[in-house]
Parts: structure tokens; sequence; C-alpha cells
């Protein structure tokens, strides 16, 4: 069933329908833009020179409607949607009717779903003790539930077209001082929508009272039903396509005869923003972060600044006396990075980003040392190491498998996928075994690092092929209509044939949503399944066998290191992601977990720093902090063997921006770059340990000399 797309998003009011205007002209101060204004000079009564007009706020050009919600920090709230700290650790909300939810209950549902996807929110992990909405700037418990009142301002930023439809958010907490002005950007990770930072720098943006920017970076929860032909829209109700129109937030660019054709061929498919967009967003990934500060600088304005005769407001706040901090986690964190590298106007005042999804240009003249071992260059692009995964992980899980951890591998299938990995010539071996640990040593020659090697199955079980292929339509600008390497999304009945979707489960998917199916009943499919499209992870390969679709796995990586005419496109849309290395002088600190294993560190971290000082030299401001037993979901810290072996890298991001708020604040030192040793938590008997101080010592201003990372003729060491 279809809502009626509403007039204003639900709970919301009108917030401004000024003339747009850059950012340039909103602070200039000119005679021209003064008298445009219909202000008067303010003249002295003897005829001496009048003073300059003030800067007039204006709307940014790229900005479409603004609305603006208040939340009073009881019913509903800008961190906790009105749950609280309980409330997100606990049940999922409660949506009254799931076919037809309202904007307020798709709101809280995505902001719980959003906030645990990148916090671990489970008992004895470090939620509520060492970190959390009731958790104060000093580490105290002293917050109660953690709400916090404020207010929320959303608009789309577009080129006019309504293709690119960016949704972008301000929440201005009421803790906000004017005098002491702190913006913390909160690009979202991964692929999930505008609140997908919310667990993150949304969440100490608030709490410290700043403004936090967030946007959804051109991925986030746009899910077009082919089939239905139905759309979401800003605030996640779902609308047919027609009534949508320019307010849709993604729409397939397909005709209706296409439409048709395309579902008589290939029923109940879906077309996912990030992969179908034929947008390429990451390569604007900076630019829209940059334009997140604008908006966020345009709506305090607007409630800070001095009202103006015309109804304008004079410009407070601004570059010279606002603390702005880029931030955020994994793809966001990426997006921070980017745009640092492309502010040319100081927008931002420092950096401190959690495991960065970094991508650089090839340069041999760096290596990265950590103990015997070295690799050369500047890492490898997210393309080139996922479709390498995507092919290997499979198989390297038989290595041990009773040490492997929260997976769903199958082992039978995964040793067809050795087999198949020897028949194409890429590992060697005779037995089960061998093959295992060959395809092992190619993911550990390729930079992961061996504490990674117990999870590599894990990571193919819930995240490698769905980043993979999203990444392979993105970067190639594809359409739905392509079927790239014979996948497509769908969801799927009992048997993983092509169904209709759970209605309920598409109503409801801005709320459950992360961008990147499998989500929300949306599966992988492998329209090429020998007897008909079938789920990819049992689909039958032409040699009849289940292998986890080896054609499919060599496709997506021929698209990374071939020459084909599609793997052209897609090389070509790598190259425009790439990042210079140049923060241009800005403090900045990265923490990453050294078992990263879907952002591996040694493949971007750690290169990015070693590039850093060698194109900014004496000028760099950077620190890198990597951090042991830590990898990249912290929302997988409650499974089994997770917990008890691995710890939380949240609590560093926390320190690291607790670090950079303070040296920018009060000219506090940054700390060195240095691997810090944590201790897992351990099992007592059947019970798995709380997390404790203990476990996660802290970022040390100086540590010692033994746990740096430093950086000398051309080359960074790490401590082993």
């Amino acid at each position: 069933m279809l809502f009626k797309l509403p007039a204003q998003s639900h709970g919301s009011v009108p917030f401004d329908s000024s003339s747009s205007s850059d950012l340039a002209l909103r602070q200039m101060r000119t005679h021209s833009l003064f008298l445009s204004t219909g202000l008067l000079l303010s003249l002295t009564a003897c005829g001496s020179n009048s003073s300059l007009p003030p800067e007039v706020n204006l709307k940014p050009s790229f900005l479409g409607a603004v609305s603006a919600s208040n939340y009073d920090g009881s019913s509903d709230d800008l961190l906790t949607a009105g749950m609280g700290k309980t409330g997100l650790a606990g049940t999922a909300p409660v949506i009254s009717n799931s076919l037809l939810p309202s904007a307020s209950e798709l709101r809280r549902s995505a902001i719980y779903n959003n906030y645990r996807a990148l916090v671990d929110v489970s008992a004895g992990g470090g939620y509520g003790s060492l970190f959390g909405p009731n958790i104060d700037n000093q580490g105290k418990d002293t917050l109660g539930e953690g709400k916090i009142a404020g207010t929320e301002y959303i608009a789309y930023a577009d080129e006019g077209t309504g293709q690119q439809n960016i949704t972008m958010m301000v929440q201005v907490p009421a803790s906000f001082n004017a005098e002491h002005p702190c913006i913390v950007t909160g690009t979202s990770s991964g692929s999930r929508g505008v609140y997908g930072a919310i667990g993150t720098s949304g969440e100490w943006g608030l709490k410290n009272g700043c403004a936090v920017a967030y946007h959804d970076k051109g991925t986030g929860l746009g899910i077009h039903d082919i089939e239905n032909n139905t759309v979401s829209i800003q605030n996640g109700l779902r609308s047919d396509v027609l009534t949508a129109g320019k307010l849709s937030n993604f729409t397939a660019k397909i005709s209706e005869t296409e439409r048709a054709a395309f579902n008589l061929a290939t029923p109940f498919r879906f077309a996912v923003k990030h992969a179908h967009s034929q947008q390429n967003p990451e390569k604007d990934w900076g630019k829209w972060t940059l334009q997140s500060i604008e908006f966020a600088y345009y709506v305090l304005n607007e409630k800070y600044g001095k009202a103006l005769d015309n109804g304008t407001h004079e410009i407070r706040l601004k570059t010279g006396n606002t603390i702005v901090i880029a931030s955020s986690a994994s793809n966001g964190a990426g997006a921070a990075i980017a745009a640092a590298e492309q502010d040319s106007t100081g927008l931002i005042s420092g950096i401190a980003v959690s495991e960065p999804q970094i991508q650089l240009a090839p340069d041999t003249r760096l290596s990265v040392k950590r103990g015997t071992v070295s690799l050369t260059g500047s890492g490898k692009t997210i393309f080139d190491y996922f479709t390498l995964a995507n092919l290997m992980q499979p198989c390297a899980g038989l290595v041990s498998p009773a040490s492997n951890v929260f997976t769903t591998l199958n082992s039978a299938i995964a040793e067809n996928r050795c087999n198949a990995l020897k028949v194409n010539g890429l590992i060697s071996g005779t037995t089960t075994a061998e093959l295992a640990a060959s395809a092992m040593a190619v993911l550990n020659a390729a930079g992961w690092q061996a504490e990674s090697n117990d999870l590599q199955a894990s990571h193919y079980s819930f995240a490698t092929l769905p980043v993979a292929l999203s990444y392979a339509n993105a970067y190639g600008r594809f359409s739905v209509l392509d079927h790239v390497c014979g996948f497509s999304y769908a969801a799927t009945n009992a048997s993983g044939v092509p169904a209709a979707a759970n209605p309920a489960l598409i109503a409801g998917i801005f709320g459950t949503g992360n961008g990147v199916p499998p989500t929300a009943g949306i599966n992988i499919i492998n329209n090429n399944s020998t007897g008909g499209a079938l789920l990819d992870s049992i689909s039958i390969s032409n040699n009849g066998k289940q292998d986890y679709n080896i054609a499919g796995a060599l496709c997506l990586r021929e698209l990374a290191t071939g020459s084909s005419a599609n793997a052209k496109r897609v090389q070509q849309g790598i190259s425009e992601v790439i990042r210079s290395a140049n923060l241009r002088g800005k403090p900045a600190i990265i923490v990453h977990g050294r078992s990263d294993t879907l952002v591996p560190v040694a493949l971007t971290s750690r290169p990015y720093f070693g590039m850093n000082q060698i194109i900014e030299g004496s000028s760099s401001k950077l620190r890198y902090i990597e951090v042991t037993n830590a990898q990249h979901f912290d929302s997988f810290l409650g499974f089994p063997g997770y917990n008890a072996r691995l710890l939380p890298l949240h609590r560093y991001y926390i320190q690291a921006m607790d670090m950079m708020f303070a040296h920018l604040k009060s000219a506090q030192a940054l700390p060195a770059s240095q691997l810090v040793r944590t201790t897992p938590r351990g099992i007592t008997g059947s019970q798995v340990n709380p997390v404790s101080a203990s476990n996660v010592p802290p970022i040390l201003l100086i540590p010692a000399a033994s746990e740096q990372i430093t950086f000398s003729n051309n080359t960074v060491t790490i401590p082993d």
C-alpha cells in the first residue's frame, strides 16, 4: 500500500524558502550585496565613513526546501529518538501498522538500527560503562538515558535534476553555545542512510554541544521496487514513482518500455541507489561533506545571527570563530578525509576518523614495515582487495574451521570453491587443507594481517560479495538493466528463487535497510545459475556444482584487473575516487584496528599515513593510531568468537575525538602515532568476561619508543 506524498515531512515545518547562494556569496562584504538587501548605511552626524555592511546569511544554492523538527529531549530526541540508552540496547521499536509506518516511526527505527550497526550494545561489551548515551565527556555515567533535546533540519542537495538528491541533515542540540560554536561532520558509514553516523560522530558531537552535519553520500536507502514501481522519499515513506517525481530519494533511469521488458524477463527485481544511480557517488563524497558544513553554517546563522530589517539574518558564525571537525567511520571517514583534502577555503579545522576507507594512486616510493614484513607501495583500491577477497575467502575459511568466528560458510560448497580456484590456476595444493592454506597465503601476501585469518570466513558470510557487487555497479555507472556479471537483487522464496518481496519489509526499509543487499529481505541473485536464477550462495555453476558462483567471482575480479570494455568502465570510475594524501597541514587523527578484515590497515590507513608524510613533509600534522584486537564491525562483538577475543574500536574513536577537540580548542598537544596494545577479555567458565578499562588502555600523548609508529626514509615502521 502506498502513501500519498505529503506536502511536508511528518512532524516538520517549512524552514526557509529564500533565494539560493554559494558560501562565498553568503559571506562576502560588498556594497552591492548591502544595497541589494535594502539596508541603509549608518552614517555619523558629521558625515564620516560608514561601517561595513553586515554579511547576509543566504541559503546555499545546492539546497532544496529545508524542514525543521524540534525534539523536547523527553518523548523524542536527537540522539535516541526518545528510546534512551535502555531502548537502544533493547528490542526493536514497534511500528503500529507495518504496512503503513509513519515518518516518525521510520525515523525511530532508523536511529535504533543505525546506532546498533556501529556500536556494540551487548551486555558486558562496554556499552553503558565505557561509552554510550549515558556516559559524559569525562567518561562518567552521569547522563541517565542520554536523551538530547534540539532541532533537526533536513534538505536535499541536488544539481537540479533530482538524480542526486543527497539527503543532508543538521542536528543542533539545545546545549549549543553560539559563544563557543563547534560543528562535527557525520557522513554516513557504509552505504547507509542519513542517520548512518548517529552512534559515532553524531553522539560525540551532540554530547559536546556541537551541531552535527550529516549526509548520506548519495548511497543511502534509495530502493526502487522495479516490479511495483515504488520508491522512497526523503522521510522514508514509500510512494509510486510518478507521485514522488523529483522528490524521490532514487528512481532508476529506465523507461516504461524498458521496465515492462525487464519485469517480464527478470521479475521481482530491485534497483539500489549506491549500485545503480549511475553517478559514481564516491567521487563527490568530499564535496558533499563540505556542503553539509555549509548547510550547518546556514541553519546556525539563521538561528543565532542577528535579524536584519528585511527578514534575513546576519552571519555570526563563520570559519574564523567556529571549530569544525571532519569525522565519521569507514566510508564516512573516507568522505571526511576527502573533504579535508579538497578544503581550499578553511572550512575544516581538524580531522578525527575511525577505520577510513581511502584509496591512493600507486606509488612505489613508499614502504610499510611491520616486524620483518614489508609491503611496497600505497596500498590497494577497495575494489581490488574486495574482488580478491571474494575469490579467496570461501576457500581460505577452511584453514582452521574450528577457530573461525561467527560464520555461515558451508564447508562442502567452500571445498568446491577451492577446487575451482585450483582449476583456474589461482592456488595450488592437493588436499583441501593445502588448497585452503594456499588461498589464505594469497590474502596474507596481499596485505591482510595474520590477526584477520580467523575472521575471513565470517566476512565472506556477511559482507564481501555485497560490497564488491555494489562497487562494481557504482564505479562502472551500470544500470539495473545491465545485470553486471549476471547478478541482480530480489527477494527470494524458501527455495532461493526470486519471489515477491514482503511488503512490510519494503515499507520499513528506511528504518532497517543498510543500502547494500542483502537487506530487508532483498538478496543477491545469480541470474546465470544452472536451471534458472537462484539465490547466489546456493546457485549452481555450469559444472553442475555449488561453489559460491565461481564464474561471478571471476567476472568481478576481471573488472578490477582486466581489459574488457566493462573493466575499463569500472577502472575509469575508480580513477575518479583516488585521494591525494594531502591534508593541507590540517591536524588529523586516524584510528584503525589491526584485525580489520573489511578495510585492512596495510592497504589503507598505514599507506595513507606514509604518503601524507611524503607529500606534506614537516608540515604534516597527521597522527596514526593502530589498535590491537580491534576490527571493523563493533556490532559483531556480541557474537560468539568475536566477543572473547576482540574489543571495541569505538572506545578509541571517542578518545581521538576528545584529543582533537582539546587540540583545536585549547592547543593541547596531539598524541604521537602509536600502537595501542589491548588485552582480550577472555572467558571465565562459559561466560565471556565484561570489558573493563584494563582491557582497553588509553591512547598516550607520548608512548614508549617501542610502541611508536614512525616514518623515515619513505618507510613507515609499525611495531610488531
